[in-house]
């Protein structure tokens, strides 16, 4: 029982170190003058930023696709006009 209460205190003891380095992590968080939060704030920009590039990618890719589609289409289109303008040339000889 007493090695168990005194393992107990020790896990009690380093538990408020802990919760301690939390609270004093939490406070340089909010003070925009420590190093730590200043990294922090930067870090949320710098992410915020990405993100914005992120979504103007996505929107030019899908504009991209859908112009290749068009092409595509074009594409189909022109290589049966060339079909029937061979044929056609064909006869024609």
């Amino acid at each position: 029982v007493a090695a168990l209460q005194d393992e107990k205190n020790s896990l009690m003891s380093e538990n408020e170190v802990m919760n301690d380095r939390l609270e004093q992590l939490d406070d340089s968080l909010d003070d925009p003058n420590t190093v730590v939060a200043k990294k922090y704030f930067h870090a949320q920009l710098q992410l915020e930023q990405l993100q914005e590039e992120n979504f103007r990618l996505e929107a030019a890719k899908d504009d991209y696709r859908v112009h290749c589609e068009d092409l595509e289409k074009q594409l189909i289109e022109l290589q049966h006009r060339n079909n029937e303008l061979t044929s056609l040339a064909e006869e024609s000889r």
